[in-house]
């Protein structure tokens, strides 16, 4: 994870990680912790992680991007490189209202790396563009 997050979300999550490789468990130990700094999308980015929700895709050149099934059925590409998601949510809260610091796929994203709980799936290039296009297509 790069460093713009605030320092002590970034913290939070290297704890997470680090109890997750020690001991293999952790959640409820941080539950408290996740909620005071990530607010109301704590608790959804947990269950997204609960339900195996992330996946991260990448190509054979090793370009990245994550893909979270949201709640509602709905595919999101997040970047964790830039802390971005596609979702209206990340949009509203976090961009324009600047409530919260992450929305709940990519709070999700960024657990589901620190928990060992995450999928991947590579694919060609061709397919990771048109995964990357379809985001921009369906905003346009």
């Amino acid at each position: 994870m790069d460093s713009t997050l605030p320092a002590v979300a970034e913290e939070l999550l290297k704890e997470i990680k680090k109890a997750f490789q020690e001991t293999s468990h952790g959640r409820d130990m941080f539950s408290f912790r996740l909620k005071f700094i990530f607010g109301p999308s704590a608790v959804p980015a947990l269950d997204l992680v609960d339900q195996r929700s992330v996946t991260l895709v990448k190509s054979p050149s090793g370009r990245t991007a994550y893909q979270v099934l949201g709640s509602s059925g709905k595919l999101y590409t997040c970047y964790s490189s830039c802390h971005f998601c596609t979702c209206p949510a990340f949009g509203f809260a976090v961009l324009q209202k600047s409530e919260s610091l992450l929305c709940k796929h990519i709070l999700a994203v960024y657990l589901s790396q620190a928990m060992g709980a995450c999928q991947e799936l590579t694919v060609s290039e061709e397919q990771l563009t048109s995964i990357l296009l379809a985001e921009e297509e369906e905003e346009g």
